[in-house]
């Protein structure tokens, strides 16, 4: 039988991991070896994009309307054999403070000594969908919170679009703190902040993920693929959370052709939720 050498990136990466754990204490510290890039389970896309749904019209799927708390949360998520119950809220809220006040302390690399402050997330604590997206930007920067420059300005456009406002979702990102000059992250920060991510999901157990950019996507998904070939198709990671990829907002704000795919993923977000695409002004 014949076998791959192990990739020097990954292997490196992994070491960084696990100094980075045994420094933060066994809170941190994981079951096994993070899992190196595998296959994507990918489910197949429509033929065709479906067209914008007309309202609901009383049938079995309660409506939600724009602005409103989506419809209530399945006691498990959709697909996957969860490693623990869901806590019970005031237990949530104590461990999402506790974890962000790890995430502010945080000098786990190197861009703790250029951000002006973390930015850990913000929104429900009992959410449908969570957003994932890539890294803080200046503005996020500056105010720590996720998604408040014209890229996030966008991103509450989208979710108001399939009729959830912020404070119905949790928004993030692999990073928390911003890349100097905004560029993409590096593996040993994202390894650095991967334990923050990880945990924020499990606290929080969303019933999907809508995963922004092709870093967000290949750190959920534990992938080399890029996000052209994995958008619009949802897929699960290997910790069983549900993802649908798609086009980050500032990519949407540089190539505003591509909002067209990106509406046909929201769609399919919608209709996963359950929730009714409230008729445009």
């Amino acid at each position: 039988m014949v076998t791959r050498p192990p990739d020097p990136r990954l292997a490196a990466e992994a070491l960084l991991y696990l100094e980075w754990a045994r420094g933060a204490g066994t809170r941190y510290l994981p079951a096994a070896t993070p899992p190196p890039a595998v296959p994507v389970p990918v489910e197949a896309a429509p033929a065709a994009a479906p067209a914008r749904p007309q309202r609901a019209s009383g049938g079995p799927r309660k409506a939600a309307k724009a602005g409103a708390r989506p419809l209530p949360k399945p006691i498990l998520r959709q697909g996957a054999t969860p490693s623990a119950p869901d806590l019970p809220p005031a237990e949530r809220d104590a461990r999402l403070a506790s974890l962000k006040s790890d995430v502010v302390e945080c000098r786990r690399c190197k861009l703790c000594a250029e951000r002006s402050q973390t930015v850990f997330g913000e929104g429900s604590s009992t959410p449908r969908l969570a957003v994932v997206g890539e890294a803080p930007g200046a503005e996020e920067d500056r105010t720590g919170r996720p998604f408040v420059g014209r890229a996030g300005q966008l991103l509450t456009k989208m979710l108001g679009a399939i009729g959830l406002a912020r404070e119905d979702v949790f928004i993030m990102n692999v990073l928390k703190c911003r890349p100097p000059q905004n560029r993409n992250p590096r593996p040993d920060e994202v390894a650095a902040c991967r334990p923050y991510l990880h945990e924020q999901l499990e606290i929080l157990r969303p019933d999907l993920i809508l995963a922004l950019g092709s870093p967000a996507v290949r750190e959920l998904l534990r992938t080399e693929r890029g996000i052209t070939s994995l958008r619009g198709r949802f897929a699960k990671t290997p910790d069983g959370w549900r993802v649908m990829p798609t086009y980050h907002p500032a990519y949407l704000l540089r190539n505003p052709a591509a909002k067209r795919e990106a509406w046909h993923d929201l769609q399919r977000v919608a209709a996963e939720l359950g929730l009714e695409i409230p008729p445009r002004n």
